[in-house]
């Protein structure tokens, strides 16, 4: 029995040395940051944009061949649940007729790149790293079901329309600049009506259509000085965050009946 235990042992041990033998060697790696890695917003917050900037680090099992690269950054900001409704016509007034709800989706999601992304990889690739706009997944629920559905979907289209239209989806194939053939850097804009959270920042890099190597980073977006103090409030003590609302409500009708009172 302790024979066949130390034989087991044996044929574990070299399995697992094999396995580490075998394991392909990362040739590059990605060194990167962000100019601000936490953002405060204030109550005259308009937006700003951060810059990230980084390098790409090779080692001696580098391919000589390897000369150029592409890169492709995305930042996805805090999830949340959406709906997109669709209104019509009717009796001269317009309703709501339909509506679609999608899933713990980024309310922040932008996509930059140095150049197009059917430039930088086959169209089975672009699908599978989520590169751009079109192929990253918006789970949705379709009667019982939970899916993503083709980028012409209405639904789908009106969604990623309206966001872009104030600026928090984006897609821009020529932001990534590459300094040196190593160095690079991409700026990040950030509209006045961002959301509060955590965002999460995925660089990938590319070479001859294919994933070399990836890495992350992030930043934060906060609220700072009444801002913060009127979000803590509704969050920690909603109760009385609602009477103190309710009671100002109150009091801004009575004094507009004071002041415009007609006698």
């Amino acid at each position: 029995m302790i024979a066949r235990t130390s034989l087991a042992a044996v044929v574990l041990a070299l399995a697992l040395a094999a396995g580490v033998a075998t394991s392909p060697a990362q040739a590059e790696r990605l060194i990167v940051s962000v100019s601000n890695h936490r953002v405060t917003v204030t109550p005259n917050y308009s937006g700003e944009e951060l810059v990230l900037f980084g390098s790409v680090e090779k080692d001696a099992s580098t391919p000589a061949t390897r000369t150029s690269y592409d890169l492709v950054v995305t930042v996805s900001g805090p999830r949340a649940d959406m709906v997109t409704r669709r209104k019509e016509r009717k009796l001269g007034i317009w309703i709501n007729t339909d509506s679609r709800e999608f899933l713990k989706v980024p309310a922040y999601l932008a996509l930059f790149s140095n150049r197009p992304f059917d430039a930088i990889a086959s169209p089975e690739v672009t699908r599978r790293q989520q590169l751009g706009l079109n192929n990253v997944l918006l789970t949705q629920r379709v009667g019982p079901d939970y899916a993503d559905v083709v980028p012409n979907d209405p639904f789908r289209s009106a969604f990623v329309r309206l966001r872009s239209q104030h600026g928090l989806y984006r897609e821009e194939t020529s932001a990534v600049t590459f300094l040196t053939p190593t160095l690079f850097r991409t700026g990040i804009p950030l509209p006045g009506e961002v959301p509060i959270g955590t965002y999460d920042v995925e660089i990938k890099l590319f070479s001859d259509g294919a994933l070399v190597t990836k890495t992350d980073t992030a930043f934060e977006i906060v609220k700072v000085g009444f801002e913060q103090f009127v979000a803590n409030s509704a969050r920690n003590n909603g109760f009385a965050y609602g009477l103190a609302t309710a009671f100002m409500a109150l009091m801004t009708g009575w004094m507009a009946s004071i002041v415009f009172r007609k006698d």
